[in-house]
């Protein structure tokens, strides 16, 4: 197993243990703080890939900023652990069979699609920050200091 595949591997477990443990907190700072382990570490996957720019933005905005404005409207409403009721209980099964439901749409979405690996080399441009960069002070020069 190469280097990069173990740090992918490593860093999508890292998504999604912190996505469950997003979804299974019972406070909702630990939810906030799950939050930002699945976005420092698709920070981590996007640097993978060689998009510095995504994955810079992905830190700087998701992880800073909005993570900051959570966690002070958290503190703010001084929310704290929800109580169930026997109605939540019952939102299992339908819930269950929605999220089937969608994922069998989006692999059927996918499947008809016929995406490419060529369309895809095509955008590889725009995924670097040099590219970006090019891009804004040559091409769009203009829109970007207006």
């Amino acid at each position: 197993m190469t280097e990069p595949l173990l740090v992918f591997f490593v860093l999508a477990a890292l998504a999604v243990i912190g996505a469950v443990s997003l979804i299974l907190q019972k406070h909702p700072i630990h939810s906030a703080l799950s939050l930002i382990v699945v976005m420092v570490a698709l920070a981590g996957l996007y640097l993978l890939m060689g998009a510095e720019f995504v994955a810079a933005v992905q830190i700087i905005v998701y992880g800073g900023a909005i993570m900051v404005l959570f966690v002070f409207v958290i503190m703010l409403l001084n929310a704290g652990a929800e109580e169930r009721t026997s109605l939540s209980k019952m939102a299992g099964p339908p819930g269950l069979l929605l999220v089937a439901a969608l994922a069998a749409f989006v692999a059927a979405t996918i499947a008809k699609s016929g995406a490419s690996v060529q369309a895809a080399r095509q955008t590889g441009a725009l995924s670097s920050t040099k590219g970006i960069s090019e891009m804004v002070f040559k091409d769009f020069v203009y829109p970007f200091e207006l």
